[in-house]
């Protein structure tokens, strides 16, 4: 039963997404069928709490998949909050409450990759960037180490790696209300993540897997994110925030859009 709630709560979020912003999807490759076989969604440069409109941009069957078979790490606190922890509890068939804590909560949420069709989505970075473009304690948006462990335990099938904009121009963390019909990008790529784990234990051995893992996934996630839109003078939109990186996320391939 529960299956079929959160199906039909993710439908009608993508079509209130649909209908509230334009939301743009740009494949960095192009592949006959990127939304198969997938085991791991990960979408980096976490901006907001508005992040599910992307769901505007997934197919039926991968909301069916999420609905059935999908486990999502979110923030403890998030999920103490009374609307907003609702709304998360219903994003996937298993929404696990973490701590910021290599502990029991990450143990159990690690069980879930036993179901051979789970699909794990995680926001690699832990936490929200905000408008200075640090986290809520002025550090970095360095991605953690979480990452590293799923790719080690799922055995097989294809990541897909979801690159925002950036939607401080939408809602950022302390804004009371969103803006709406403003236009959003999300870049993607597909790997599969046995050639991909085996590619991270050549550059750095088990011992430096995780290493290699959050090096490699900085560099994809600085190259490729999209430029997030220009901010008024006020500043009050932003979207990476750090303006040293303007060029580099400029300079990311343009890949070909589907609607």
């Amino acid at each position: 039963m529960r299956s079929y709630v959160v199906f039909l709560f993710l439908l009608a979020v993508k079509l209130a997404s649909r209908a509230l912003f334009r939301v743009r999807l740009e494949w960095i490759e192009e592949e006959p069928d990127p939304w198969s076989d997938l085991r791991v969604l990960a979408m980096l440069n976490h901006t907001s709490l508005f992040e599910p409109v992307f769901a505007a941009l997934a197919p039926n069957r991968l909301l069916w998949q999420i609905a059935a078979h999908g486990a999502v790490p979110i923030a403890d606190k998030t999920a103490r909050r009374p609307m907003v922890g609702r709304f998360f509890r219903l994003v996937a068939r298993h929404v696990v409450p973490v701590t910021r804590e290599r502990d029991h909560t990450w143990t159990e949420f690690l069980q879930r990759i036993e179901d051979p069709r789970a699909l794990i989505v995680i926001l690699p970075e832990g936490r929200m960037m905000r408008r200075s473009g640090l986290d809520a304690d002025g550090n970095p948006m360095t991605i953690r180490g979480g990452i590293a462990d799923i790719l080690l335990a799922v055995p097989g099938g294809r990541l897909l790696l979801a690159y925002s904009q950036g939607l401080h121009h939408v809602h950022a963390p302390g804004d009371r209300w969103p803006r709406l019909f403003r236009r959003v990008v999300l870049r993607a790529e597909v790997v599969d993540i046995r050639a991909y784990r085996s590619g991270l234990l050549e550059r750095g051995g088990v011992e430096g897997f995780k290493a290699a893992a959050i090096a490699d996934l900085t560099r994809r996630r600085d190259a490729s994110c999209p430029r997030p839109p220009r901010p008024p003078e006020d500043g009050s939109d932003s979207g990476r925030g750090h303006p040293d990186r303007d060029s580099t996320l400029a300079g990311a391939g343009t890949g070909t859009a589907r609607p």
